[in-house]
C-alpha cells in the first residue's frame, strides 16, 4: 500500500477538527444553571416505593423513631421542669397528678395508651434485638414471627396499661 492511499484512508476515518466539541468559558451561573437542567432531566430513583412492605425494616423504622420520640420527650420535660420556677408553672408531681385526675375519663385513659405505646414497643422491640444478639431467631420465617409477637404485645400491654387504673 503506497503512503498517498494510507492518508486518505485514515483522513476518512478521522473527524474533521471542527467536529469535535469545543472548550468554552462560561460564568459559575450558566453552570449553575446548566447543572440544574441536567439533574432535572435525569430519572427519579423509586426508592422504596418498588418494595413490598415488609415487617422487620418497618419495626426497624418505627424503633427508631420510637426511641427519638421518648429521649426528646425525656429532654423536653426535664428542661421544662427546669426552667419551670423561672416562669412560675406548678411541674410538682401532686400538680401534675392533680390536673391529670381532672381530665376526663376517655381522656385519662387515651393519652396514658399513647404514652405506653410507644414504651412498650421500644421495650419489647429492644428485648427481641437482645434474642438476635445471642443468635437466636435470625431466620427470615423467625424474624417476621417474632415481629408480629412483638406487635401483639404491644398494643395488649399498652391497653393494658392504659385500662389499669382508670
Amino acid at each position: 500500500m503506497n503512503v498517498q492511499r494510507f492518508t486518505q484512508l485514515t483522513a476518512r476515518r478521522t473527524p474533521p477538527p471542527t467536529d469535535r466539541p469545543q472548550a468554552t468559558n462560561i460564568e459559575p451561573t450558566e453552570a449553575d444553571a446548566i447543572l440544574m437542567r441536567q439533574r432535572r432531566s435525569r430519572p427519579i430513583s423509586p426508592h422504596l416505593s418498588i418494595y413490598q412492605t415488609q415487617i422487620p425494616w418497618v419495626m426497624s423504622a418505627l424503633n427508631r423513631i420510637t426511641g427519638s420520640l421518648l429521649s426528646g420527650a425525656f429532654y423536653l420535660f426535664g428542661f421544662t421542669y427546669l426552667i419551670s420556677p423561672l416562669f412560675g408553672w406548678h411541674m410538682e408531681s401532686s400538680a401534675l397528678a392533680e390536673s391529670f385526675a381532672q381530665l376526663p375519663t376517655a381522656v385519662r385513659g387515651g393519652l396514658k395508651f399513647m404514652v405506653a405505646l410507644p414504651f412498650t414497643y421500644h421495650g419489647f422491640n429492644g428485648m427481641r434485638h437482645l434474642v438476635w444478639d445471642s443468635g437466636r431467631e435470625l431466620a427470615n420465617k423467625s424474624v417476621v414471627r417474632t415481629g408480629w409477637v412483638v406487635m401483639g404485645l404491644t398494643v395488649v400491654c399498652s391497653a393494658g396499661l392504659a385500662v389499669y387504673g382508670t
